[in-house]
């Protein structure tokens, strides 16, 4: 058996010894190996956190949000739609209503916004899809609130008619205007050939349009109603959204001179008839001014407790009769006085008579044969009646307002 020899040689005696054998053995890690170590544990901690960093700015997609809200089911009509994107850009928007129609927009410089380039409609569902580039779609809808309260505008002439020259573009509001700025700008009429034409108030329920002189013949004339949700007064709103059009046929031109008591038929320039004729009698005079034909009825019932006149008469016949007036003035046959009458003296009670057949159908006198050459927004004009010239607003007679007047009356 082998035995071990331990020096009893103490180690202090021993050079052989030193302190960092010593501590080695004991397993002590010297203070220079120490700082070693943790010098290498610094570098790697810092070679680790820049995966993370990377990982996370990774993680960074694009945020899509869209005003109204996903889901919102009474969203207001007024303010555009607006699709916005954080930490991204905007590929591509499409905004969609259930009733088939788009809302165009645009993007900010950033492409980091879109905004509709209208407002949505009422009672309308949209269905909006997002897309931020490199990202994936984000596809939200929302119903917009339909309106409390609405209106309408009733238009003349009616939807491809043809006028004559005179014909005003009219419209009647079914609910009064606060806000004729708004419903005017929300209205457009144009022509070709073209021209400018200015809208006009009368009053709170009528706008209507009219170039500086009379339109050329031949002139197609469109009407653009875009008032679908339109404020027209506080909790009012528009509905419509169409356009239409009318057309103007030849330039017929008839002067009443009831001094004369004669009335001159041009078409286009030339005369082409002259009537003999008989308007208001001293007591009820006719108005004087710049006419147009409104109505036109083959035969129609004149009632004189209608236009504020007691029982001086009721006709159920009068043939061929055409408005000139809201307030009641006609041009129209007569078959019911005597034919020395037209041309020698004014007897009616305002209106211009021509002499005619009871029963509308005699080709051969004038109230037929003017009645068949004439048609709505034919011109008549009045003179020497001995009566003021007529409100621009009895009728469709804008025409008697000059052009400054006219466009005073613009709201816009």
């Amino acid at each position: 058996m082998g035995v071990s020899h331990i020096s009893n040689r103490s180690p202090q005696r021993s050079g052989r010894w030193s302190r960092r054998g010593v501590l080695g053995a004991l397993g002590v890690v010297p203070a220079a190996a120490v700082l070693s170590g943790c010098s290498g544990s610094a570098g790697a901690s810092e070679d680790t956190a820049t995966p993370a960093a990377s990982a996370k700015a990774a993680a960074r997609r694009p945020t899509v949000s869209v005003t109204p809200a996903d889901g919102t089911r009474k969203a207001g009509f007024a303010n555009p739609v607006e699709v916005t994107v954080t930490d991204g850009t905007l590929a591509s928007v499409k905004v969609t209503g259930n009733d088939g129609s788009t809302l165009a927009g645009s993007f900010n410089a950033a492409r980091t916004r879109w905004t509709s380039a209208r407002n949505p409609y009422s009672g309308t569902k949209y269905t909006v899809t997002a897309t931020p580039k490199g990202g994936s779609a984000r596809t939200t809808t929302f119903t917009t609130k339909s309106p409390g309260e609405t209106f309408v505008g009733y238009f003349t002439p009616e939807a491809d008619s043809t006028s004559g020259v005179g014909m005003p573009v009219s419209i009647n509001f079914t609910h009064a205007v606060k806000d004729r700025a708004a419903v005017q700008k929300a209205i457009t009429v144009t022509a070709e050939p073209a021209v400018e034409v200015v809208g006009h108030w009368f009053g709170d329920t009528r706008l209507d349009f009219r170039p500086e002189t009379y339109w050329a013949p031949g002139t197609k004339i469109t009407l653009s109603l875009r008032l679908k949700d339109v404020q027209g007064a506080e909790g009012v709103y528009g509905v419509q959204h169409k356009d239409v059009t009318f057309h103007i046929g030849r330039a017929q031109i008839s002067t009443v001179d009831l001094a004369s008591k004669e009335m001159v038929v041009k078409r286009d320039g030339e005369t082409v008839a002259t009537y003999p004729v008989s308007g208001g009698n001293a007591q009820h005079t006719t108005w004087s001014g710049i006419m147009v034909i409104s109505e036109r009825f083959q035969q129609t019932r004149m009632e004189s407790s209608t236009v504020g006149l007691g029982d001086e008469y009721d006709i159920p016949d009068v043939p061929h009769a055409q408005r000139l007036t809201t307030s009641g003035t006609f041009v129209h046959g007569n078959y019911w006085a005597s034919t020395s009458v037209f041309g020698h003296e004014n007897t009616s009670h305002g209106c211009v008579g021509l002499h005619d057949a009871k029963g509308a159908k005699d080709p051969s006198v004038d109230g037929y044969k003017f009645y068949r050459s004439s048609m709505l927004g034919d011109v008549v004009i009045v003179r020497n009646s001995g009566e003021r010239t007529v409100d621009p607003a009895n009728g469709l007679n804008g025409w008697n307002l000059s052009w400054a007047q006219w466009k005073a009356g613009s709201a816009v």
